[in-house]
């Protein structure tokens, strides 16, 4: 490849990080796919190592995307394959940078679908390959792993883990927050609205919530209805059972049918699954479950 190649391949990649943010998964996953079969393309001819190297890590960027719109999109097993074509080129660049950060997102898929001990674990894996530098990734695994740790009942860890997030975050360059490979506060504050959600520690997590709210433009994609689903378990443990269903059901119903995929229903079904079985007969319980059984966004 010649440099101007590289380039602007370089540049179709970096356009697809931007548009990720807020582009239905269905429409990217098309556009991801025939980007990654140029890379693939170019990567099978013989490269200078350096160029290979590069090509190697937009490998890894652009099937870390597919991986998790393919998530969001409920196709889990398709996704798991991905994760592990990603962990596969990532290290085939020798970027211990890019070794952990596909580490830490492929533990978003055991998050949201379990089980909840791998997603732990690859977040630790990233933030020990990190070795503690104040990167982006660095703050990210430490975040990924505290929510992790919180859901499994580990509060100390947890706490720890979200000491490290922070202390992290203040030091490193966090990216451009209009790209999908960045680390914003915005999202900082997403993971600490869900370790302490489900810490019970329903103050701190309804400030977070709020502070993540007001980061988010009105363009982006499921992250503020993730919030406002989080703010529902919230509003379930401090047992405004009728107030936190409304919620749930009306955050679903006001996500565009687009960004109405697989992943936004199994968080809206958290807001049941944290009930007390006697409970989930209960009407207001039952008008919930059936609002998601609404038509998703999924291929």
């Amino acid at each position: 490849m010649s440099a101007t190649q590289l380039e602007l391949l370089d540049e179709r990649v970096m356009s697809l990080r931007r548009d990720y943010v807020f582009t239905p998964p269905a429409v990217m996953l098309g556009r991801l796919l025939a980007d990654l079969e140029e890379i693939r393309l170019h990567a099978a001819e013989r490269q200078p190592a350096s160029v290979q190297v590069r090509l190697s890590e937009m490998t890894a960027v652009v099937s870390t995307l597919v991986a998790d719109a393919l998530m969001k999109l409920g196709r889990l097993d398709d996704s798991e394959r991905w994760y592990g074509t990603v962990r596969v080129a990532a290290d085939d660049s020798g970027s211990a940078r890019l070794r952990a950060r596909v580490r830490v997102q492929a533990a978003m898929l055991p998050y949201y679908y379990g089980p909840l001990e791998k997603a732990s674990e690859l977040a630790r894996q990233a933030r020990l390959l990190n070795r503690g530098r104040p990167t982006a990734t660095g703050a990210f695994a430490a975040a990924a792993e505290a929510r992790a740790l919180a859901r499994l009942g580990r509060t100390a860890e947890a706490h720890t883990a979200v000491n490290q997030a922070q202390e992290m975050f203040e030091r490193c360059d966090h990216g451009d927050p209009e790209d999908a490979w960045a680390f914003p506060e915005r999202r900082l504050f997403l993971y600490l609205s869900g370790t302490c959600t489900y810490l019970g520690e329903t103050g701190r997590a309804r400030a977070a919530q709020q502070q993540a709210l007001a980061l988010y433009p009105d363009r982006t994609g499921i992250d503020p209805a993730l919030l406002h689903l989080e703010q529902a378990v919230c509003l379930i443990k401090e047992r405004s059972l009728a107030e936190a269903c409304q919620l749930a059901g009306r955050t679903y119903l006001q996500v565009p049918e687009a960004h109405r995929t697989e992943i936004l229903g199994s968080r809206a079904r958290a807001v049941i699954d944290v009930l007390p079985t006697r409970l989930r007969s209960v009407r207001v319980v039952r008008e919930l479950g059936e609002i998601l059984t609404l038509p998703s966004g999924a291929m």
